[in-house]
């Protein structure tokens, strides 16, 4: 079931959502300073192309005060619109049947927007 719904989700605009998230993590990268960031946001890009299956997870393990500080920054320099875009998606997707689980995808995206760091795919 999850080769269907990444398929549909594929063609259906998750392409579109995985090339800008690539685009923009390569960009982060060029800088030193935005390494760590543009590595979270390929991580996002990587759940963003085949979604269905995939679970995010925190690492269980003390990720210590660094992530919470880069936490921070990330949703204020920008999470809470990447978080707020995928939550506008989902409940555009959840408002038919056949939207329901583009939506459950979307939330998850969204999850992983607000607070990347310290989070795994699994």
């Amino acid at each position: 079931m999850s080769l269907i719904g990444n398929l549909l989700w594929l063609v259906c605009g998750g392409l579109f959502v995985f090339l800008h998230y690539l685009m923009a993590g390569a960009l982060m990268c060029l800088t030193i300073v935005g390494i760590p960031f543009g590595l979270q946001v390929i991580k996002m890009a990587q759940l963003s192309l085949f979604p269905f299956g995939k679970d995010v997870v925190d690492r269980g393990r003390g990720s210590g005060c660094l992530s919470v500080i880069m936490n921070v920054l990330w949703l204020v320099l920008g999470g809470i619109w990447i978080a707020l875009h995928h939550l506008v998606w989902a409940l555009i997707l959840a408002v038919t049947i056949v939207g329901i689980p583009f939506a459950v995808q979307h939330l998850k995206l969204a999850s992983l927007a607000l607070t990347p760091f310290g989070k795994e795919i699994q």
